[in-house]
């Protein structure tokens, strides 16, 4: 028994999202454009039907899986797994405090690197918790269901990663979520087990 599809949705607008502020797991709540993206967003997520809705127990992504289970008469189970990753002492930070206050560990960030000494997690540890609560969830669905999972724009595209079978240390390839959006992953009968369907899709 195994879901053949997971939808992952990443949450809608923050106000820390909106002054380009970093979030990692601070537990900010949605914003009113944020409330009004999931809302919006919901209906079309819906569509896809999905057996067991599942989110981050971060507010922001708990509340967006909500939109759609009020629309499904559904409950929405939370799972740590499914947290943003951890950025440390740069959380509630701007872009422009970060540069200021870690020089190197901000260059390094942004040529992709790991940024050290700041306390932030690995990308690929981030990527194989969220990764594990996924398959966890997956594994206990029926054949052929759909499971809906709401997080975040760091954690989905590290998850993505591992899911495929790649090392996200290694490997940026997959790119960030906008707000509210979502990407699907489909079974495979070969290694490795899911095959990304479609990415960062959203509203129009």
């Amino acid at each position: 028994m195994v879901a053949s599809r997971v939808v992952l949705w990443r949450h809608g607008q923050t106000d820390y999202n909106a002054s380009f502020r970093l979030q990692g797991q601070v537990d900010i709540p949605l914003n009113a454009t944020g409330r009004a993206q999931a809302e919006r967003a919901a209906h079309r997520v819906a569509e896809f039907n999905p057996s067991v809705i599942v989110a981050s127990d971060l507010v922001r992504a708990a509340d967006t899986a909500w939109a759609a289970a009020h629309l499904l008469d559904m409950d929405v189970a939370t799972d740590a797994r499914l947290r943003e990753r951890h950025f440390g002492v740069w959380e509630g930070l701007h872009a422009d405090e970060i540069a200021e206050g870690w020089p190197e560990a901000a260059a390094a960030w942004k040529r992709g690197e790991h940024p050290e000494g700041i306390g932030a997690e690995r990308r690929a540890e981030v990527g194989q918790r969220f990764a594990a609560g996924v398959e966890a969830h997956a594994g206990l669905m029926p054949d052929g269901s759909t499971l809906l999972v709401a997080a975040h724009g760091a954690c989905i595209a590290v998850g993505i990663t591992t899911l495929l079978g790649l090392d996200a240390d290694d490997w940026a390839g997959i790119r960030g979520l906008g707000n509210c959006h979502w990407s699907i992953l489909e079974s495979s009968p070969r290694e490795p087990r899911w095959r990304l369907d479609a990415h960062n899709v959203g509203v129009a």
